[in-house]
Order: structure tokens, then sequence, then C-alpha cells
């Protein structure tokens, strides 16, 4: 029952945090296209860590540094909005599953390409 409750509250911590951030914050390093992949709130609730991820990888060191040096304020407007006991800390770090993910696609098709093969169709048919 813990953990329904832990993603439903990181939920509502990634919803807030997106509107929070776009609406009341005014600083131009958050004036790139960024998102909140996923929030990882602890057991206890009293610190979470939020995954951002980047379009321009070379925007993320400046958007990472805005997001930390605002996460006081952030939390803040947070505790507003949540009906929690106490308001999590908020750790920002990178989320790189995206950049990994089209690496790895990458890969596998210079490796079809360079064998000359096509994906096979998995139900014997053919096609």
């Amino acid at each position: 029952m813990a953990q329904y409750r832990q993603s439903r509250i990181a939920e509502e911590i990634k919803k807030n945090l997106d509107k929070i951030i776009r609406e009341e914050l005014r600083d131009p390093r958050l004036s790139g296209t960024f998102s909140i992949t996923r929030v990882e709130p602890t057991r206890d609730l009293r610190s979470a860590k939020i995954y951002v991820s980047v379009l321009e990888e070379e925007k993320l060191d400046d958007l990472l540094k805005a997001l930390k040096g605002a996460a006081g304020l952030l939390r803040r407007e947070l505790g507003y909005t949540l009906t929690i006991r106490y308001t999590p800390e908020l750790f920002f770090l990178p989320d790189t599953s995206i950049a990994y993910g089209m690496h790895i696609a990458k890969v596998i098709k210079e490796v079809m390409d360079k064998e000359g093969q096509t994906p096979k169709n998995d139900n014997n048919q053919p096609e």
C-alpha cells in the first residue's frame, strides 16, 4: 500500500513541479525544451530525485544549475500544492535514458546495415 501512495505522490510532484517551473520561474536558462521524465521520492517522502531530460545536450549543465539554484523556491511552492506532512527536498539529476536509447537504436541500425539485413518477421509468414 505504501508503494502505491509513493507513486501517486511522485506523479503529483512531477505534475506540479512542471507547472511551477513553466509558469513562475523567469530564468533564461530554463527557456529551452526540457521535461521532467520521472520523480523518485524516498520511502519516507523527505526527499525526491527529479530526473530532467533536455533536447539540446549542451544546455543540460545550465539547466541543472538553474534548477538547483531554484530548488528552495520550488520546494516552497510545491508545499503549497501538496497535502502531505513534509514537502520533500528536491535533487535534480540528468536523465540519460533517452540519449542511451537513441544510441542503442543507432548501433543496431549500423549493424543491420553492415550485414545487409532487414528486420525479420517473427510470425514465420511471408511478408
